[in-house]
């Protein structure tokens, strides 16, 4: 995508979107109309073409057009060129035929969800009366959702604001706005100024589950632990208010990545300690830059497979393996273990993940509660359901039901 001239990206990223969220139907078809895969670069210039011309009613362009326009992709392609002609005789076959290949391709599991099939199973073993509800959302395109600066302004200021410029939108959680239509984030008024953010409703419940309950008017030390590309590093801030005596720590791992943070936060007007260096190995940094201090609250939003924000990132259900999810979890189970321990007596840790996996979520906490006498959980959402993202082009009637899924665990540490 980096490579896309900056004008033609957003089409680009809209036809990439559509073609991740029906390749299984499209390498389904590409089994239908020959007996063995084509090289990768043909392969994939094959099923992209598939994928966006499977459905006559939901096809970006006129189906020939479609077909032109692939074969003279091929051949300016060194990579391609050799099977234009074999790429145009599959796509013109796949137009004269298309209502006997799409039916016989219906039956498949991969090619009615589109996701991979151990996708589907864990899906169905994890959450038997909800994985439907779970697949047709990630298939469907998610909303733009604001988080609007209290700090610079109120939620129903802003969404006055919006109207004026005859933008929709709905309130969705305590400081979040729902547009009916996306929208280059340099047309939304005062996005560079600060007043307003980009973030999952989902992912806005962080910031409130860890400060409810403290008392804001004292110097609270707060870490959060994962904080790039820094959104809940700055809802926490915004969060505790202008006047609390706050003090954030945020970590980042990759150094690249932390830059993101310093600009999140200058954007916001926001001041916290960003520190690169591995949560996991708090020896290296937490006496050094942290004076040894244990903390009043930590948010750990740990590493995790995503399976949460698939409408967001569609090329995720494709890219993760089954076996990551183990990998990932004995990470997540690292970090707690190294956490834990920074966490001041009487505080709390929030955990949460951007997975609907429950190895990466409420089995992750029993495990912990298992193995630390000294945890208790308070009330938490636990696995959040994605919501209402089938209901494309139209702000919901229940707006808090719409959000991706995520998981939430709030622990709370004895007193000493």
């Amino acid at each position: 995508m980096a490579a896309v001239d900056a004008g033609l990206r957003p089409g680009v990223q809209a036809l990439l979107f559509q073609v991740l969220r029906t390749l299984g139907r499209a390498q389904a078809l590409r089994r239908q109309l020959v007996s063995r895969t084509p090289p990768p670069a043909a392969d994939a210039l094959l099923c992209t073409a598939l994928a966006l011309s499977w459905r006559a009613d939901e096809a970006p362009y006129e189906p020939f057009t479609l077909v032109n326009q692939t074969v003279e992709a091929a051949k300016r392609s060194m990579a391609t060129r050799a099977q234009a002609s074999f790429i145009n005789a599959c796509l013109r076959r796949f137009l004269r035929e298309r209502e006997a290949l799409v039916a016989a391709t219906d039956a498949d599991p991969v090619v009615r969800w589109n996701h991979p099939l151990w996708w589907v199973k864990k899906l169905q073993k994890d959450h038997p009366a909800q994985w439907q509800q779970i697949l047709q959302a990630n298939n469907a395109q998610a909303p733009m959702v604001l988080r609007v600066n209290v700090r610079k302004g109120t939620v129903a200021q802003y969404q006055k604001a919006l109207a004026a410029m005859n933008i929709d939108s709905a309130v969705v959680g305590e400081q979040g706005l729902i547009l009916r239509q996306p929208l280059p984030v340099a047309e939304l008024p005062g996005f560079a100024q600060g007043m307003v953010s980009v973030q999952d409703a989902a992912a806005q419940q962080a910031a409130p589950l860890l400060l409810q309950g403290l008392d804001l008017a004292q110097p609270l030390r707060v870490l959060d632990a994962c904080a790039a590309p820094g959104g809940k590093t700055a809802h926490l801030l915004e969060y505790a208010g202008a006047s609390s005596p706050i003090q954030v720590t945020a970590l980042e791992v990759d150094a690249v990545r932390s830059t993101r943070i310093h600009e999140t936060l200058d954007r916001l007007g926001l001041r916290a300690q960003v520190l690169v260096a591995d949560a996991a190995q708090p020896q290296d940094w937490w006496r050094q830059h942290c004076a040894g201090a244990l903390f009043d609250a930590i948010l750990l939003d740990a590493p995790c497979t995503a399976s949460g924000i698939v409408r967001r990132h569609p090329d995720v259900r494709w890219l993760r393996r089954e076996t990551d999810i183990a990998q990932l979890a004995a990470q997540q189970a690292r970090l707690l273990a190294a956490l834990w321990p920074l966490v001041k007596p009487g505080g709390r840790l929030l955990y949460c993940t951007c997975s609907v996996f429950r190895a990466e979520g409420d089995a992750q906490v029993q495990t912990f509660l298992a193995h630390n006498t000294d945890a208790r959980l308070l009330p938490s959402p636990g696995h959040l359901i994605p919501g209402n993202g089938n209901n494309r082009g139209a702000v919901p009637d229940n707006a808090t039901g719409e959000h991706d899924g995520f998981f939430y665990a709030l622990l709370h540490k004895a007193p000493g």
